[in-house]
């Protein structure tokens, strides 16, 4: 019989909530992982079971008839008045860890667990939970109506229909006894007010925060702590209310994980007000960074100039030089200790350049102009074959010695080096000379 509830009430059981705790565990921050599961669990078992509702509802009731149950159970638990419906988180020896979590008080009373969900429960449950976001927009205009400084953001009807609970947020107090009337008038419900703040609206609704991780708010968060712009001055976060505003319009949350180390690294480093005396220049505190303890110290007040990054050991070396009425030469320990380098935007690896996955072009090889011969035996066959008609018009029929082969090679190799089409022109050209400077014959007369 169970088995065939529990099959019932997993299949009616509407998509989203049934997701909540199975599916989408991650981003709803009602869910509590049994760490302890597969452990044997003593014969004298917790019989108090933990029960989740919408939104960030939780309640603690006490199985008295000793139902075999389950997480992910869907039950009918006692309401006042009447009943309502929600699903088995967590059981066993956890549950009075999460009672002492939640500071639950020993004297509070603890309702009963009544049975399994049945379809009949299931069906008058989806019914209360269809007229919600319209009881939600006409609450809204009530209040509107009436002139209350308020704002209506959700509202959770009972698993039997007969309460609805109206979750709003107000910047003050609001008196809103008129309201309740005129929505029990109109609804024919019980009406309950629960006030909100701005993070619980946030966690209720979720998102995604700048970080790419779903809101802290909306996935393991339940208290919230005030954040003030103090914590993020200890880090040296800019304070750019754009940047420092989560999606509720407040200080985010994650400011103060980690001001607790900040402050303590803090303690460590040498104070801010304190300046250095060198022989050359007299050091301002810039900038400090906690964690690395290192300091950035500039020589002028207000801005940033001849800036120097040293350790903080060497920076209460330095101090004590000072106060003992010795000025050392430099403010730079050692060769190791470097001046820092600042670039634009501080990116050495160019990661934040726009066109670093562009393809670079590659550059056209220009024709490259003969080499000169080092030598001045060495010449080109054309200033060769020039030189030589030239001695032939003043020797007359004298012969004239055929060129060497060495010379020959020499001329190609230079020719070779420039484009393919002045190796044409000049191949060309080479043949012509040695047509000219052909060595005449015995009886033949040389051609000027």
């Amino acid at each position: 019989m169970n088995n065939e509830n529990n099959n019932i009430t997993t299949t009616n059981l509407p998509k989203t909530e049934h997701q909540q705790g199975t599916a989408c565990a991650g981003r709803s921050n009602l869910d509590s992982t049994n760490w302890l599961k597969g452990m044997p669990d003593p014969a004298d078992d917790c019989d108090i079971v933990e029960v989740l509702f919408k939104n960030t509802r939780r309640g603690f009731y006490r199985n008295s008839t000793h139902i075999p149950l389950k997480a992910g159970d869907i039950v009918v638990v006692e309401a006042n008045p009447g009943h309502d419906v929600g699903r088995v988180a967590l059981t066993g020896r956890l549950v009075k860890l999460q009672m002492k979590r939640v500071n639950l008080r020993r004297d509070t009373e603890i309702l009963r667990v009544f049975r399994l969900a049945k379809p009949l429960d299931l069906e008058r449950f989806e019914e209360a939970k269809a007229r919600e976001f319209t009881t939600m927009v006409r609450s809204r205009k009530i209040a509107t109506d009436l002139g209350l400084q308020m704002k209506i953001g959700d509202v959770e009807y009972q698993g039997d229909g007969t309460k609805a609970i109206f979750y709003y947020i107000a910047d003050g107090r609001v008196d809103f006894r008129q309201l309740i009337k005129v929505l029990a008038d109109v609804f024919h419900i019980r009406v309950e007010m629960k006030q909100i703040g701005a993070r619980q609206e946030a966690g209720r609704i979720g998102g995604i925060g700048p970080c790419g991780r779903p809101l802290c708010c909306a996935s393991w968060m339940n208290s919230f702590v005030s954040v003030a712009t103090s914590a993020a001055r200890f880090q040296d976060i800019s304070l750019n209310p754009q940047k420092l505003a989560g999606q509720c319009a407040k200080l985010k949350c994650c400011i103060n994980f980690e001001v607790d180390t900040y402050v303590e690294a803090s303690k460590e480093m040498p104070p801010r007000d304190v300046t250095l005396e060198t022989k050359d220049n007299t050091y301002f505190h810039f900038k400090a960074d906690a964690l690395k303890r290192e300091i950035l110290y500039s020589t002028d007040k207000h801005i940033p100039a001849n800036l120097v990054t040293i350790t903080a050991a060497r920076a209460f070396e330095v101090m004590a030089l000072n106060r003992n009425g010795v000025k050392p030469d430099q403010l730079l320990a050692d060769a190791t200790e470097r001046k820092a380098e600042h670039s634009a935007f501080g990116d050495i690896l160019g990661q934040d350049a726009i066109n670093r996955f562009d393809k670079k072009k590659k550059k056209k090889k220009k024709n490259k102009k003969p080499r000169q011969p080092e030598e001045e035996g060495k010449q080109l066959p054309e200033q060769r074959s020039e030189r030589q008609s030239g001695d032939d018009k003043q020797q007359g029929d004298k012969p004239r010695p055929k060129q060497t082969q060495d010379g020959q090679q020499r001329g190609g190799d230079q020719h070779r080096q420039g484009g393919r089409n002045n190796r044409r022109r000049n191949d060309r050209r080479s043949k012509e000379g040695a047509k000219n400077n052909r060595q005449p014959s015995n009886n033949e007369p040389a051609k000027d």
